[in-house]
């Protein structure tokens, strides 16, 4: 039997392995069992981002751009099947995968860019979701804006909920979207022999290969291979070379249905703004409002408008959800640092916010769709620093076993890659010429943008090189498969100074029977209990309310009974927020076992004080049971 890789801790770990696939029998339930991460991973191929390129593509350039979707749609099912494959077998997302096999200076710029494109596909996501907002209710979008800061309280209900019922909110989204742009579809009437004659690969201009750039950055986003190796760790699997060729077979179908559904969308999106927009002469039509605005007398019907605005908010909302967790697992993963999930989501909304709100107070509302279709251009630049390890680390024998990639797939894989820093390479080579040429001092660019890119380029070259020099990708802690592991004599633990937290529910007695039962003979226990009242938070032990007086009796009462069973007991009562105070009143018992409850913060506790258990075990040094 194939075990996982040994990790200091699972990706996404609140909901690692907990949809159970080993029970089910026969394809379609196997199937449906499986069904669900790529539907999360596709709704960022159809977020505002992708909308503002495939309308400016639209109304420039018709349906000539149409090739670049199937083009960028067949990359995407290939790398996104290569990173579940890495999630399957393995047992590690992207981001915990780099920071095994690289050194802490290349995994920091790594991070770093990782980030930068999170951040810049969030800001997609809320300018979506205010235009949408403007368009359906009249909303400034300045107050839209800073209205999206509250669906961090959304991401927090919903994974409080469970994987299966926040992938059936995205599903529900989903559909809002597609069932939206088939009736836009049937509006628009778009003419199917130049719809056909798109599919024929051409670049018309330098602009439509910038827009181009942009529609590969939207539509094969660098954020969703560290998501997608993540989300399919949620599905508990047979560790067995079937189980585990099984999961990769039933992740590729997820993945090929999920994001031909993504396909639909963009492609409805791009062929309605050439129906709509480039055959009656409006060629410029950059902004999402205009392309609202225009819909309702270029296709003579007033449900057009209000689908679009519909189907824009459903997009950026479903896409900002995915945004957060990719958020969460690529700050996990690189720099094994774990923050709330709440805190998380508000420091990424918070990088999107400010620069949108920059844009719009000091450019003005239509300079949007601009900064839309920037956003997705610097997605794709950061392309290759995602798809280059990917691509090594899928095909690392010596890590992947009979599940590394053949040479069909690397090849593909390769000719993916090299496209897509070929194009970002053009790019960026001709942006600095232009910047070189037409600003004032071109020594402003030589001692800043220049050098960005020179370092951009010799960390490219790094990971591109790297396994090869090396002679693979090795890990600086884990050992390989193929050495022996020779086990020591095992000793059964001692425990003579045990920590136990209480609270005074039902649960304590479970708590208290597993802690007793542990204890070595003659070995001593602390009880411990803090309370959490407001007042307790602001004066500490010096607070005189019932609360602590009561809590006080029922400590001792706890005590007193044990003593009379001959325990050795002392208590102690904490008061503040239990994260802070148990590790403190734990270290100076000195204790080298603390076991708790695992009962936790439900929703509002949460939000304030975050999960007390995972807390307390990283701020300990000792074993802790979770009973």
């Amino acid at each position: 039997m194939l075990k996982q890789e040994p990790s200091s801790s699972k990706s996404l770990e609140e909901v690692h392995s907990s949809i159970d696939t080993t029970t089910r029998t026969g394809f379609w339930k196997k199937l449906f069992s499986f069904l669900g991460p790529a539907y999360l991973v596709s709704v960022g191929y159809m977020d505002p981002g992708n909308w503002a390129t495939d309308i400016a593509g639209g109304s420039q350039f018709g349906y000539k751009l149409l090739w670049v979707l199937l083009m960028s749609n067949i990359m995407a099912i290939l790398l996104q099947s290569l990173s579940a494959r890495l999630g399957v077998v393995r047992g590690k997302d992207l981001a915990q995968a780099s920071r095994e096999s690289y050194p802490k200076f290349i995994n920091i710029p790594l991070y770093i860019l990782a980030e930068i494109a999170i951040a810049a596909c969030d800001l997609a996501e809320v300018l979506g979701m205010a235009i949408g907002l403007q368009l359906l209710f009249g909303i400034p979008l300045l107050w839209g804006v800073c209205l999206t800061v509250l669906d961090t309280f959304l991401l927090l209900f919903l994974i409080n909920k469970g994987m299966r019922k926040m992938e059936a909110f995205i599903l529900v989204l989903v559909s809002i979207i597609g069932g939206a742009f088939v009736l836009e579809m049937i509006y628009a009437k778009p003419d199917m022999g130049e719809l056909v004659s798109g599919l024929v690969p051409s670049i018309p201009n330098s602009n439509a290969l910038y827009i181009a750039i942009g529609i590969i950055g939207a539509t094969v986003m660098p954020h969703n291979l560290y998501l997608h190796s993540s989300l399919v760790q949620t599905r508990k699997i047979e560790r067995t070379p079937t189980g585990i060729w099984s999961a990769i077979k039933y992740n590729f179908i997820d993945s090929a249905v999920a994001l031909n559904l993504a396909l639909f969308v963009n492609a409805a999106i791009l062929i309605l703004a050439a129906a709509a927009f480039y055959k009656n002469g409006y060629f410029n039509v950059a902004e999402i409002s205009d392309a609202h605005k225009f819909l309702e007398p270029l296709l003579g019907n007033k449900w057009a408008p209000i689908l679009f605005a519909v189907a824009l908010i459903a997009a950026g909302q479903s896409s900002t959800l995915t945004g957060t967790l990719a958020g969460q697992i690529v700050m996990e993963g690189y720099l094994n640092l774990r923050i709330q999930p709440w805190l998380r989501r508000m420091i990424t909304r918070l990088l999107a916010v400010v620069p949108a709100l920059f844009v719009i107070i000091y450019f003005g509302e239509d300079q949007t769709g601009e900064l839309l279709v920037l956003s997705q251009v610097i997605l794709s630049l950061q392309l290759g620093f995602a798809v280059i390890p990917l691509i090594h680390f899928v095909s690392d024998r010596q890590r992947m076993g009979e599940f590394a990639i053949g040479p069909w797939l690397k090849t593909g894989a390769w000719l993916i890659a090299a496209t897509i820093v070929t194009l970002n390479a053009k790019l960026v080579w001709d942006q600095v010429a232009e910047w070189l040429l037409i600003v004032d001092n071109p020594r402003v660019i030589w001692l800043t943008v220049v050098p960005v890119a020179v370092a951009c380029l010799a960390l490219l070259l790094y990971i591109l090189m790297q396994p090869f020099v090396s002679g693979a990708l090795a890990s600086h802690s884990l050992p390989q498969h193929y050495r022996p592991v020779q086990l020591q004599p095992l000793e059964k633990p001692n425990y003579r100074r045990i920590a136990v937290t209480l609270d005074f529910s039902e649960a304590d007695q479970h708590v208290l029977n597993n802690a007793l039962t542990i204890g070595s003979p003659g070995a001593e226990f602390l009880l411990i209990h803090v309370v959490e009242s407001a007042g307790a938070l602001m004066m500490g032990q010096d607070i005189q309310d019932y609360e602590t007086s009561s809590d006080r009796k029922n400590l001792e009462r706890y005590a007193s009974d044990l003593r009379s069973k001959g325990f050795i007991v002392q208590v102690e009562l904490g008061f503040g927020s239990p994260k802070r105070i148990i590790p403190k009143l734990v270290k100076a018992f000195d204790a080298d076992l603390l076991v708790m409850g695992s009962h936790g913060h439900q929703m509002v506790k949460d939000l304030i004080l975050g999960t007390t258990i995972n807390t307390v075990r990283h701020a300990v040094r000792i074993p802790v049971l979770i009973v």
